[in-house]
């Protein structure tokens, strides 16, 4: 059998090799794909006037949690409202203008029933009910115009999140289609939940997609090895990349605890499934010679240089295509001064380091 360089000749004489060894058992394993990821909101809602006016009050402190019709800004209406009493007013001098109009084209419907009119008279009366109505309609449109634009001097939250900074204080007077750095009141990011967006090799594609056929694929954002949240994929791109022959997903994961901010950066877990029977081995056990990975076996007090297949390493472990079999002993430990037929001693392995203790509380 061909060894990697270093690893040829005889069994050491100055005597058997000690080794720590680890014995192969088949177990459940996770199908996981490895990739990183940035966050992204939900929805990013920018904060725009819809109306000239002067911000009269700001309710909201920056980087405040806003729900959904949270009151934000409130702007100047009092030009607003005087038009609306000018309005009211003139919808009842059309109402009385109305009326008289109608009270006019009566009398002269009657004056013509009885010969005393003319139909010139009628329809004149006529027409100026038509015209009357339609002033009333007019006016009453023009009145709930207002009222649309009074109700845009209250800025309220679209969307439930986290609001940004706030460019324009009370006594800022805002315009609709300003184009300047104050434009933009304010930016609410939607955070919970929140998206995580990463590319995926396209190898990778059709796993992916049996598996989100059967079901919700769990998608885990790790910060560090400590902080993690998982959620499911919501989304894959509908084309590779073809300059990079990667594919685009987005996971949608939840995030009361804000562990998930937008534009950062996280590793990314995508477990496609679980491998019921797999063959696993300590990363530790795996070497990588000129011809691949190999390992150490272990058997009868001789160590034997073993090609493998490695399909996958997770958290400390590797996922054995081929090679070994259920029960095998493999090295960990004292493979440098291995050779193919080498006798070795197993040894017990070392006792874990001691966690520092605590410091004395004051």
């Amino acid at each position: 059998m061909a060894q990697p360089q270093g690893r040829r000749g005889r069994a050491n004489p100055g005597g058997p090799v000690p080794v720590v060894v680890a014995k192969i058992a088949q177990k459940p394993m996770p199908v996981v794909v490895d990739a990183v990821g940035t966050v992204q909101a939900i929805a990013s809602i920018q904060i725009k006037p819809r109306l000239d006016s002067q911000i009269v009050k700001v309710h909201v402190e920056e980087g405040a949690l806003v729900k959904e019709g949270d009151l934000l800004f409130e702007l100047d209406s009092r030009t607003l409202r005087a038009q609306i009493g000018q309005i009211e007013a003139q919808i009842r001098k059309d109402k009385a203008q109305l009326a008289q109009a109608r009270r006019d084209h009566q009398r002269y419907e009657d004056l013509l029933g009885k010969n005393a009119g003319t139909v010139v008279q009628r329809d004149t009366a006529q027409t100026a009910v038509k015209a009357a109505e339609a002033q009333l309609e007019a006016d009453e449109a023009a009145k709930a115009n207002i009222q649309a634009s009074l109700t845009y001097t209250e800025i309220r939250a679209p969307v439930s999140g986290r609001i940004g900074s706030i460019s324009s204080k009370a006594g800022a007077v805002v315009r609709v289609g300003d184009n300047s750095v104050n434009s933009t009141l304010a930016t609410i990011n939607q955070i919970d939940p929140i998206y995580v967006t990463f590319a995926i090799p396209q190898v990778i594609l059709p796993d992916l997609r049996a598996a989100m056929a059967k079901g919700a694929v769990t998608v885990t954002a790790i910060v560090d090895d400590t902080k993690k949240q998982s959620g499911a994929m919501a989304f894959i791109e509908n084309s590779v990349d073809p300059n990079t022959g990667t594919v685009t997903a987005k996971a949608r994961i939840g995030n009361a605890s804000e562990l998930l901010w937008p534009g950062q950066f996280v590793k990314v877990e995508i477990i496609l499934g679980v491998e019921n029977s797999a063959i696993a081995v300590p990363s530790a056990a795996v070497q990588l010679g000129p011809q691949g990975a190999y390992v150490f076996v272990v058997k009868d007090g001789t160590a034997e240089l073993r090609p493998v297949i490695v399909k996958r390493t997770q958290n400390g472990e590797s996922v054995i295509g081929r090679g070994l079999q259920d029960g095998e002993q493999v090295v960990v430990d004292g493979q440098l001064r291995l050779v193919n037929g080498a006798a070795v001693a197993v040894r017990a392995p070392p006792p874990e380091p001691a966690k520092p203790a605590s410091p004395p509380r004051g």
